[in-house]
């Protein structure tokens, strides 16, 4: 892995906009090289809107960091055309295991059901992550899409106007300005971008420290996310071990509150507590150690004028759950569609208002069961953990207790229940697909539903007629008809419970707009007014 971490991916180049004697004004730019920044400017080169991204660095980041993509999140990548790769790369995995001391007190599966192409996680170490999304904008290159990215360039002003931005790029050749219609921040955690225009977080800080350590090593240990509360080789700690590709495990090992960080992260220092857990006679190499406190804060809104925020810029959360870069890619995934519509004159500049409210509510959503897991597993209380000992203690054995165990909340999409994009809902058919909800996936007979409908605004037929083109609001629908066998017992289930037909308007995000039984034209005209903000 060194030679990956040490190569430029996207080495600094000289841009003709350095040499341009006013700044150039580009229709967006995007701010960070991370998985979301890369994914949002690969989302709008398919939409054919040109797109800079600018980095201070030039390579993949060091360490595997963020490792568990959901399902959700290989499905939006399989419409950015990323999703094999992180699949083929990937470890594949369904199953965990919660331990409380030496004992294992119940395993669960995160997709107990048949039917979907994508498993419910993968492993892949962030560096492969950025990689393959490069990877993915050097073929978009290569059709001629104008998306370019710029390392070496590190971005330290940013001036927002009512109409576009100002930024101040610092280069190895000097610094240049130059302007965006759009400007997107996907700088991280410690976002620059929010502290220049002085912005900041609210919410809860937490002071717990954890230590990561990704290791090389031949083990036994099955494909599954394993969990210890109170472990031996950690007494009253908790400790986490997922595998990675290419021999790598990632372990997390709670260390408490007052602590030196950069004595703990010492070799010397790291490899006895690792012995302790995984026994004196398995060898390893220690590829990545890291230190991490966490917060559960987001930004009071993501949207300020002209300049939108996305991923850890915007909100942060706790590793339990994997919350991270799978809010990010949604992030992104409910922004570029609306951000298009408005730069193409289909939808007013208020649409990209409901960015802000779904994805804070998906937000919120996240911190609070973020926090809860924190919570459960760092007890701040003594009565707390006599709480949770007594949960652990009697899930071993009963089920009823099981579903109280948190140990990180796997992360889940939001529906956006009560967003003002949703449309009518017909009574009868399965809450699962409700408006809000992203669509789920199901086997047709020669292909997947979501790979069916893409990335456009579909009206989905089930043993129901639909046009194949519809036209509306200056926009263009695509019918998607199915009957016989392509109505699978899944999709029966998913879409049609006890009803015999049905009729969905499926956004760009996949997300579901409204529902019917039957096809009525003027009902999803106005529907799709209502999701595109031009009848609210």
């Amino acid at each position: 892995m060194t030679k990956l971490f040490e190569t430029p991916l996207y080495p600094y180049q000289l841009s003709a906009d350095q040499k341009a004697e006013s700044p150039v004004r580009h229709p967006a730019v995007v701010i960070g090289a991370g998985p979301v920044g890369l994914a949002a400017a690969i989302d709008l080169a398919q939409h054919d809107v040109p797109v800079v991204i600018l980095d201070e660095n030039d390579k993949v980041s060091w360490g595997s960091r963020a490792i568990c993509f959901a399902k959700r999140s290989l499905e939006i990548l399989d419409r950015l055309g990323a999703g094999e790769d992180y699949v083929n790369k990937g470890v594949l995995w369904n199953l965990g295991k919660v331990f409380f001391g030496d004992r294992k007190v119940y395993d669960f599966n995160l997709l107990p059901e048949d039917g979907h192409k994508r498993p419910a996680f993968i492993n892949l170490q962030q560096y492969y992550c950025e990689l393959y999304l490069v990877e993915r904008i050097r073929a978009l290159q290569a059709e001629g899409k104008q998306i370019e990215i710029r390392g070496g360039s590190k971005v330290t002003a940013v001036e927002a106007k009512d109409d576009h931005s100002r930024v101040s790029v610092e280069t190895p050749d000097g610094p240049y300005d130059l302007e965006a219609d759009w400007l997107i921040a996907c700088d991280g955690a410690a976002s620059p971008t929010r502290k220049m225009l002085g912005l900041d977080f609210v919410g809860r800080v937490f002071e717990d420290n954890f230590l990561i350590a990704d290791v090389i090593m031949k083990a036994d240990f099955p494909t599954e996310r394993w969990f210890w509360f109170d472990p031996p080789f950690n007494k009253g700690q908790s400790a986490l071990l997922h595998k990675q590709p290419d021999g790598v495990w990632r372990i997390d090992l709670q260390l408490g509150w007052d602590i030196d960080k950069e004595e703990e992260k010492k070799p010397e220092n790291v490899i006895p507590r690792l012995k302790q857990m995984l026994g004196n006679d398995v060898e390893f190499d220690l590829e990545w150690v890291s230190i991490y406190t966490f917060q559960c804060r987001r930004m009071e809104k993501f949207r300020h004028g002209r300049v939108i925020f996305a991923g850890d810029s915007a909100h942060q959360v706790s590793p339990f759950g994997a919350r991270g870069a799978n809010s990010g890619f949604q992030d992104t995934d409910n922004l570029i569609w609306k951000l298009k519509l408005v730069m193409d004159g289909l939808a007013p500049e208020s649409l990209l208002d409901t960015y802000d409210e779904e994805r804070v509510y998906a937000a919120d959503e996240n911190i609070l069961n973020s926090s809860r897991s924190t919570d459960f597993i760092t007890p701040k209380s003594e009565q707390s953990r006599i709480f949770r000992d007594a949960v652990l203690d009697l899930a071993e054995h009963h089920e009823f207790a099981r579903p109280l165990v948190n140990s990180g909340r796997l992360s889940l999409p939001a529906t956006y229940d009560g967003s003002r994009l949703n449309g009518a809902d017909a009574a009868g058919l399965p809450p699962r697909t409700r408006p809000g909800s992203p669509a789920a996936d199901c086997p047709m007979s020669e292909d997947w539903l979501l790979h069916k409908l893409g990335g456009d605004f579909v009206v989905l037929g089930l043993n129901r007629d639909v046009p194949e083109n519809l036209s509306a609001h200056g926009l263009a629908l695509r019918g998607l008809t199915l009957k016989g066998d392509d109505v699978s017992p899944f999709l029966k289930d998913r879409y049609l419970g006890e009803e015999d037909g049905a009729v969905y308007l499926i956004r760009p995000d996949q997300h579901v707009a409204a529902r019917w039984t039957t096809f009525n034209e003027a009902g999803v005209v106005k529907a799709l007014g209502q999701t595109i903000g031009k009848e609210l």
